[in-house]
């Protein structure tokens, strides 16, 4: 079975895979100051009675990277570790000005994506940043858009106003809010949902092609229902990813 690592800058994913099946999956919060020691711990609990034969990582927290590499050799010791990095193979061509700025993630997002729907398409990933990734019909990483997550968005908004707060991120009743909560839940959501929106038909018309918006990531539930161009939702894309770039790797 392939554990798949993907260490976020809030949360990270963890899933296990059977083959090409997605066994099991959990998402817990990325901790940059965890020892080696404390993620053995931790991965041991998860995993439980799997037996785990090769490993897939991708992280975008270089300390939470560093330690994660100490509890690999402890923990799984003598199986296969794929860590994208420079130099491993993606099969991502990534047309960017710097490429190295390219984060494991969103090339992971890259992968899976052409994989699973072909080219062009659009990721949209819902995360501690809202990333709109552009993947030409050949299968390369062309670029992308970064904006604020919806967390950060409401987090920065709630420590600059004094009479708002952070609330449960859930749709309102209506788009017009009958109250300060509804009034912040429906800016967040339908909000989000409307720039994303804006965004993809912009990407749209600048490839002059229909490109599918897949969406993923954590918070990619409270905006799928809401959007008008979002055609697919796959939240464990970057495992998917991860599967795929070991399989190119071992």
């Amino acid at each position: 079975m392939l554990l798949a690592i993907d260490v976020g800058n809030t949360n990270t994913v963890v899933g296990v895979f059977d083959g090409d099946d997605l066994a099991d999956s959990w998402r817990v919060r990325t901790d940059p100051h965890a020892t080696a020691d404390e993620l053995v711990l931790l991965y041991r609990g998860l995993l439980g009675e799997h037996r785990i034969t090769g490993v897939s990582i991708c992280s975008t927290v270089p300390a939470a990277l560093r330690e994660l590499r100490r509890m690999v050799v402890r923990a799984f010791r003598d199986i296969p570790v794929v860590i994208v990095e420079p130099g491993t193979r993606t099969g991502v061509p990534i047309l960017i000005d710097n490429p190295k700025e390219a984060g494991a993630d969103r090339i992971m997002n890259t992968l899976a994506a052409h994989h699973l729907y072909g080219g062009p398409a659009i990721v949209v990933d819902f995360g501690t940043s809202t990333n709109l990734d552009v993947v030409s019909a050949r299968g390369e990483f062309i670029g992308g858009v970064l904006a604020p997550g919806i967390e950060i968005a409401l987090d920065a908004l709630a420590s600059r106003a004094a009479q708002l707060r952070k609330v449960e991120l859930t749709p309102p009743r209506s788009v017009i809010g009958k109250s300060t909560v509804e009034a912040l839940q429906s800016g967040m959501i339908y909000g989000v949902a409307g720039q994303v929106d804006g965004l993809v038909r912009r990407i749209r018309a600048e490839l002059g092609a229909h490109a599918t918006a897949i969406a993923t990531g954590g918070l990619a539930s409270l905006v799928v229902k809401e959007s008008e161009t979002l055609d697919r939702h796959e939240p464990h894309l970057t495992l998917i990813g991860l599967r795929l770039v070991f399989e190119k790797n071992i």
